[in-house]
């Protein structure tokens, strides 16, 4: 952990402090992988921590907060998805990679944070301003970098001049965080894993070149 870490009343934690507030918000974690998080309560996380309520509130104001610090840190992580499309190259078979590449990138990053990811839209459909910035936080991550490659691709002639980059980046980012949210729900439709990734990047690549992908 760099940088100063506060109490709640404002002080610097020491290294004991720091190990214990991030040691609570590990419980929490996995707390939120099993329980409901309106179900997740202070006392239980204290306790599944070896710690005490009192040293919770210390740390923070209540289990939303230390949620909301959770989602920032995912968040962070959450930047590095621009990397999935930032300057590649979606023509030939590179383009058909660049779209298996950016599925099971942003698939993945979703299993991964499963937990607080489902916090993150809970808090944002209700309204929450907070939960609201970090989800965009990480879907405009991928939209800007997928809007330019539209608008590269515009200039070249390769897409039609009446798509709207910003449109079809957004709706293609919106799609992909739908589906990746929905994973275990296609098993029931009777898809498979394996089936709904490149059926998944086959949109995409639709999506950004208006082409049928060479693979």
């Amino acid at each position: 952990m760099t940088g100063q870490v506060r109490t709640v009343d404002g002080r610097v934690a020491g290294r004991r402090g720091q190990a214990t507030r991030q040691k609570l918000l590990d419980c929490l974690s996995e707390m939120l992988s099993s329980s409901p998080y309106r179900d997740v309560k202070v006392i239980d996380v204290a306790r599944k921590a070896g710690t005490s309520p009192a040293t919770f509130y210390q740390y923070f104001p209540d289990v939303e907060g230390a949620v909301l610090e959770i989602a920032e840190e995912m968040a962070k992580d959450g930047a590095s998805l621009t990397n999935l499309v930032s300057g590649r190259s979606w023509v030939g078979k590179a383009g058909w990679q660049s779209s298996e590449e950016l599925v099971d990138g942003f698939l993945d990053f979703w299993r991964r944070n499963d937990a607080i990811l489902r916090v993150v839209d809970l808090g944002a459909a209700e309204g929450d301003k907070r939960f609201n910035k970090i989800r965009m936080k990480i879907l405009n991550s991928v939209t800007h970098s997928l809007t330019e490659a539209v608008q590269e691709l515009q200039a070249k002639g390769r897409v039609d001049k009446d798509v709207n980059p910003a449109a079809m980046a957004g709706s293609l980012v919106v799609m992909l965080a739908g589906v990746a949210s929905h994973q275990k729900g296609f098993t029931t439709w009777g898809v498979k894993q394996a089936e709904l990734k490149p059926n998944l990047a086959l949109l995409v690549h639709l999506g950004i070149t208006g082409k049928k992908p060479v693979k």
